[in-house]
């Protein structure tokens, strides 16, 4: 089969691969609709989970089932499927300690374009298809379902790690794709004043739409000043990190309460360590929380998120702003999220048969 691979430290490129062996609770899905992340570039040009070597890229996507194993019982051949971007083994320890995410280790949950090859092919291999596919309802086409992959559930996560609660007063940093989406996780949770970090007006726009009262941008100073100022020094109650670096978490903890928590959900793509200044965390003792974490993967995860979809409380549409017709444009869609121009929220690549 053909595909699209890291082929090294920042190379890409084209390549055939053995079409994925069927287990018996696995399937294989051909591509109807994929979408590449940030967390792809991070992986290539930043190397941020080591050397990989021919390994598919892409975990966000839409597919359709062309094969399954004996022992799946809810799936068949023809249904058109969300492939979440992590697929635990949800026999495993891990998910029964309520972590599925880390089955087989940290971050083993993350298995697309990670430890195995990912949804950039002619043919995808499903890890425990009945706990981890979802059938995509009719009334959402396939690239907008492509959002509910990876950057639905990884936005909204934001919200659960900090738990938002009604009245909260929270700041966002970073509205990129996920960024957007952890926006209106927020407000959904019951965010009241919402301060969205960014500075391209298309993301701004969407940010606003999403439910977003203030916009702030880094270019006009220190954020934490900036959010000090305009809470009268009290900072706000929860910090919610979707963009930015190693060194976000310091302005972070700066602009975050004594009883605050933050929810990153940002990819570090680089950098050793988190810096977190000692008097403005209570020099250890502020209550000041920081929560981390890879989103849900999973079957009911996928189903409940569509039905936001479905019954109108959550918009993914709004963020694809590039749509490719063909496979061969998967290059094409990872490239601009490599270049990131102005005009870029996400690209989805969508193929007919």
């Amino acid at each position: 089969m053909k595909a699209y691979a890291m082929l090294g430290l920042n190379q890409t490129g084209w390549i055939e691969k053995d079409r994925p062996v069927c287990g018996p609770l696995d399937a294989i899905l051909r591509p109807v609709a994929l979408a590449p992340c940030t967390s792809d570039v991070h992986t290539v040009w930043e190397g941020a989970i080591g050397d990989r070597h021919d390994l598919v890229l892409g975990h966000e996507g839409v597919g359709e089932v062309v094969e399954v194993g004996e022992l799946v019982k809810d799936f068949k051949v023809g249904d058109i499927c969300i492939m979440p971007a992590i697929t635990p083994d949800w026999s495993s320890g891990e998910a029964q300690d309520g972590y599925p995410q880390h089955s087989g280790g940290m971050l083993g949950g993350w298995k697309f374009s990670n430890i195995k090859d990912g949804v950039f092919a002619e043919f995808i291999h499903v890890n425990d298809a009945d706990g981890n596919l979802a059938l995509l309802p009719p009334e959402i086409p396939p690239e907008t379902g492509a959002m509910l992959s990876d950057m639905v559930p990884t936005g909204l996560h934001a919200s659960e790690l900090a738990k938002v609660r009604y009245g909260d007063d929270v700041v966002v940093v970073g509205i990129g794709p996920v960024g957007l989406m952890v926006v209106r996780g927020a407000v959904l949770a019951g965010a009241a004043r919402l301060f969205a970090v960014g500075t391209r007006q298309n993301c701004i726009d969407v940010a606003l739409a999403y439910g977003a009262t203030d916009i702030l941008s880094y270019k006009e100073g220190p954020i934490y000043e900036q959010v000090l100022d305009m809470t009268n020094g009290k900072g706000v109650d929860k910090v919610l990190i979707a963009g930015g670096d190693v060194d976000t978490f310091d302005e972070a903890i700066r602009m975050l309460k004594p009883g605050g928590a933050i929810g990153n959900v940002n990819y570090l793509g680089s950098g050793d360590y988190i810096k977190i200044p000692r008097e403005e965390w209570g020099v250890g003792m502020g209550h000041k929380s920081i929560n981390a974490g890879l989103m849900l993967g999973g079957r009911r995860r996928m189903e409940r998120l569509a039905s936001m979809v479905v019954h109108g409380r959550i918009d993914p549409s709004l963020l694809i702003t590039h749509r490719f017709e063909g496979f061969e444009h998967i290059e094409d869609a990872i490239m601009l999220m490599k270049d990131k121009p102005p005009e870029l929220i996400k690209p989805v690549v969508s193929i007919k048969y």
